[in-house]
């Protein structure tokens, strides 16, 4: 099915935006330095499969959008989604995000309940705790620092942060793997703006007022965001659902496309 790329003007800033599909739509927001097409290999066709309409697109700091090295927050991004949903979706629609995106789409359910029927966060988290703040810190010092670490090593540690021992385990899945992640683009000056979300202040007594209807979606094995932090999301939100996807990662939604899909299909049968 052709999808319908453009550029879209937003906030001061131009964002990608890919818009394929019929019925209801689902606006979907990627992780830190993930652009739109994350969603193209298994969710998009899933979801028109089932009869949804799809709207991908890269948050700026990432090209192909503007990159606005001058930095932005995460009110910003939620900004940028909110204009998305009112000029391409036309309306109210169903939202879901993983990662960074996942708390860019908390802050649209809160703000703009009017715009959102349902909500879906993957690997998510309501505040920063020690780890994930150390963690947060050491990968803006390395990008300051200039240092530009080999291919290889790069994804090798991409691949221990990101997928489950399980997948790990799997020689054949460890070679599909390592040459996406060592030949992925070197992340610029808009990705280390994105980098600095990761230090989220802790929001959670603030999610106790969204109203939407939301499922938190957190993976067995994330060591980025693991998934007492997805559950501590679910249990503020009133009415929330949670679920644990078992055997994946912090890519869990790629690692295990069909599971992940499934429980995307039957949340929104619910509304």
């Amino acid at each position: 099915m052709r999808a319908t790329s453009r550029m879209i003007q937003v906030n001061g800033a131009r964002i990608a935006c890919s818009d394929s599909g019929c019925g209801d739509p689902v606006l979907m927001i990627a992780g830190t330095g993930s652009t739109g097409r994350v969603w193209d290999a298994y969710q998009v066709p899933d979801l028109h499969a089932a009869g949804f309409r799809t709207i991908t697109f890269t948050n700026r700091g990432v090209p192909p959008s503007d990159e606005c090295e001058g930095g932005f927050t995460l009110a910003d991004l939620a900004a940028d989604t909110v204009a998305l949903i009112e000029q391409v979706a036309g309306g109210p629609c169903r939202v879901v995000g993983t990662s960074l995106g996942a708390q860019v789409a908390q802050e649209v359910a809160l703000a703009r309940p009017d715009l959102v029927t349902q909500a879906v966060f993957m690997a998510t988290r309501g505040r920063t705790d020690a780890m994930r703040a150390a963690a947060t810190r050491a990968a803006t010092a390395l990008y300051d620092s200039g240092v530009e670490l080999p291919p290889a090593y790069a994804a090798a540690v991409r691949a221990l942060q990101n997928l489950s021992p399980h997948t790990l385990r799997d020689r054949h899945q460890v070679e599909d793997w390592l040459p996406l992640f060592e030949y992925a683009e070197r992340d610029g000056p808009g990705v280390r703006a994105q980098l600095e979300l990761g230090l989220l202040p802790d929001r959670l007594a603030d999610y106790r007022d969204i109203t939407v209807p939301c499922l938190v979606i957190a993976f067995e094995d994330d060591v980025v965001t693991p998934p007492y932090l997805g559950r501590e999301v679910a249990d503020a939100i009133p009415g929330a659902r949670f679920e644990t996807v078992p055997r994946c990662g912090h890519y869990g939604y790629l690692e295990d496309a069909s599971a992940v899909n499934k429980i995307l299909r039957d949340f929104f049968r619910t509304s």
